[in-house]
């Protein structure tokens, strides 16, 4: 599995369910012989093994006995995945006004190690303030939506940064490219906010800002924004990317070039305390 987008399945449950069909063709079973074990149907295995059915927990330690998994660390590995299937929480409320597949960013958000985020249009929603995220929510949004759904996606952007906070707070590594820091999103006041806001910001010592400069080019990273997520085990690295045609999520082996880009873009961007000097100048420009 490379690419995942449109309407489906949590990114976790799919993850179950491909080791489940890896795990069930090693031993050259077929869906009714696995159902006919469990005594469910096939379509139910079928569901378990596409993601669109959370896998019971009787049912799957019957299928790591019949498959024969006796590694330990693998049994709790995948034990962990389907609990965390289940497991609701508060981005789950927001599931019918965003969809299934955004659902899967703050999650893997609030999983990941270490968040690689680069930006070649805005500040990344982790570091938007509030007045930021409203001035670009409404810009794409304002024709169609309603007063109470932008309030609404302004709040969960909001939401989504207690990340970044708190007593273990995930480490965030951001490179913008020059001109984001010059774009004034929202106007002249909401923008010396937000240059306020992210110059404060790199102080904490597990959020890193790296500007890009305007001489840098070309660079790999010309393709796009993306955001790169190193999980802790037992769940793989996943690259992020905004679409017009909504959120993609890309998993090995295509993931492996964003790690790449990433290594080139790091090689090309200003160090933290030169892109720190760099914001604090520009909001002494904005004053």
């Amino acid at each position: 599995m490379a690419n995942i987008s449109g309407p489906g399945p949590s990114l976790r449950s799919q993850w179950l369910g491909d080791k489940i069909r890896d795990l069930r063709k090693s031993r050259k079973m077929s869906l009714k012989e696995v159902g006919e074990y469990l005594q469910r149907d096939q379509g139910t295995i079928s569901r378990y093994e596409n993601g669109e059915l959370p896998v019971r927990r009787g049912d799957l330690t019957v299928m790591l006995d019949l498959f024969g998994v006796s590694d330990e660390k693998l049994r709790e590995d995948l034990e962990k995945i389907r609990k965390d299937s289940w497991q609701k929480d508060w981005w789950d409320q927001h599931r019918e006004d965003l969809g299934k597949d955004f659902i899967n960013l703050p999650w893997l958000e609030s999983r990941a190690n270490h968040i690689y985020a680069y930006q070649n249009m805005v500040i990344d929603g982790l570091l938007q303030t509030r007045a930021t995220a409203e001035a670009l929510i409404r810009n794409v949004e304002e024709r169609t939506a309603t007063e109470d759904q932008i309030a609404r996606w302004i709040n969960v952007r909001m939401d989504r940064q207690r990340i970044l906070g708190g007593d273990e707070p995930t480490a965030f590594t951001v490179i913008l490219e020059e001109y984001v820091i010059d774009r004034k999103v929202g106007g002249r006041e909401v923008w010396r906010e937000q240059l306020r806001f992210l110059h404060e910001v790199v102080q904490h010592p597990h959020i890193e800002v790296r500007v890009m400069p305007v001489e840098s080019a070309p660079h790999s990273g010309h393709q796009g924004s993306f955001n790169l997520f190193e999980m802790p085990d037992p769940y793989p690295q996943v690259a992020y990317v905004d679409t017009l045609a909504g959120p993609l999520f890309v998993e090995q082996p295509t993931v492996e070039r964003y790690s790449e880009v990433w290594k080139d873009l790091a090689k090309g961007a200003l160090g933290p305390s030169e892109s720190s000097q760099l914001i604090a100048d520009r909001l002494e420009d904005n004053k």
